[in-house]
């Protein structure tokens, strides 16, 4: 414990933590100031060795183990926002350094997303039930960035808005065809047939995702006009009017991301174009989140928009119009988490403690990203040649006002 007193000592500028230790002895670090003051207790010896040698996993779990636990009037999410305000001088306390530095060591074998891998990763995520994701997301369960005209709107009317901002992005007219790559449970897809007229196809390596993708395009009375088909971003072929990839770069792996352009590029018919919607790193390169790549998001890394533009550059593609939405992630979050923490009883049913413990520090965490972290989403458009985006941003307002006149 004397070794992470004193990491602790020098990392909290902000707010107070105070540790209880094993052996009953009560450690403060920090003043109370800018930040908020919450109290841990550690029930073993391992927990501060298990933090020493990775701070982010081990503390992690520790907690879903409950061999670290939250004193009554604090939570978790005080605790990981805590960690969020103080999150600098964590980065550069010796153990981040040392565990960021094997980090980039690894990355390269934890990221090595071959069409097999790939498929795995995906399944290890989005293979839990259904009904898991449907207790905490809006009604047509969209698993990505919301778009909030108003940081008050609810989750349901701020991913309407963000489909409809999608569709007024990619000018779609009656008839063309669209491929969505990394297609969900198939929201998106039926939103953009039916406010659209378009024929949709959707592409995603989980089969409960495309089961249920089906189910609903069926519901809707277009799966004349939308199919989902399972398979990797990479195998499939056919020329789109469009291409849409909501929330699917972020799963690529950083050697993968020029593949994922150019297998776009490649996707487009003449005169095309594409949105890209992920998340990105306002700062330069870092390495994944250990906690994630291990718990959540196995292969997946959070490309700084240096490394985007690089990949687009290299394929030869034009980057049409780039909007950053920066704080809409975090509110998108903290619906999901409050939604998450009003069904836990029946996540703890369904799941287990120790799962509904690891998927708290993971709401809790990325909600905070992008708060204090740096991260933000951006939607690109992007095609082969100059002017096939229009060259001005007049007509996307122009068709978000004709989609809201026509209730879409």
């Amino acid at each position: 414990m004397r070794l992470l007193a004193c990491v602790l000592r020098r990392a909290f500028k902000r707010g107070a933590l105070t540790i209880t230790d094993h052996d009953g002895t009560r450690h403060v670090f920090g003043n109370g100031e800018g930040g908020p003051s919450v109290a841990i207790r550690f029930h073993d010896a391992r927990v501060a060795r298990s933090i020493l040698r990775n701070p982010e996993t081990g503390a992690a779990e520790a907690y879903m183990d409950g061999r670290l636990t939250i004193e009554p009037g604090g939570t978790i999410h005080d605790l990981i926002r805590l960690h969020a305000v103080n999150r600098r001088t964590f980065e550069t306390s010796l153990p981040m350094r040392i565990v960021n530095g094997f980090g980039w060591f690894t990355r390269n074998i934890a990221q090595a997303n071959s069409v097999r891998r790939a498929a795995r990763n995906a399944q290890e995520h989005y293979d839990h039930p259904p009904e898991f994701y449907a207790m905490w997301l809006d009604r047509e369960m969209n698993y990505s960035c919301a778009y909030f005209l108003d940081p008050g709107m609810s989750l349901e009317e701020a991913q309407l808005a963000k489909m409809r901002h999608i569709a007024a992005k990619l000018g779609i007219e009656p008839g063309m065809t669209v491929l969505e790559i990394g297609s969900g449970w198939g929201g998106l897809a039926v939103y953009l047939a039916e406010a659209t007229g378009a024929e949709v196809t959707g592409i995603s390596p989980v089969p409960h995702q495309i089961e249920r993708s089906r189910r609903r395009a069926a519901e809707h009375g277009l799966s004349d006009r939308v199919s989902f088909v399972q398979t990797d971003y990479r195998e499939m072929q056919g020329k789109f009017d469009r291409v849409v990839s909501v929330g699917m770069m972020e799963h690529v792996g950083q050697a993968y991301i020029r593949d994922y352009f150019r297998t776009i590029g490649e996707r487009l018919a003449p005169g095309g174009y594409a949105l890209v919607h992920a998340i990105g790193y306002s700062g330069p390169p870092e390495p994944s989140s250990s906690f994630i790549r291990k718990y959540i998001f196995p292969g997946g890394y959070i490309p700084s928009l240096n490394e985007v533009f690089e990949a687009t550059q290299k394929e030869r593609l034009w980057v049409g119009d780039c909007e950053l939405l920066r704080l809409h992630y975090g509110w998108t979050v903290k619906h999901w988490r409050e939604r998450f923490e009003a069904k836990r009883g029946k996540v703890v049913e369904m799941m287990g403690e120790r799962f509904a413990r690891m998927w708290e520090v993971y709401l809790n965490a990325v909600e905070q990203t992008f708060y204090n972290g740096g991260h933000m989403v951006f939607q690109l458009l992007v095609s082969k040649v100059i002017d096939a985006v229009p060259v001005t941003r007049n007509f996307i307002t122009e068709r978000e006002t004709s989609l809201r006149a026509s209730n879409h």
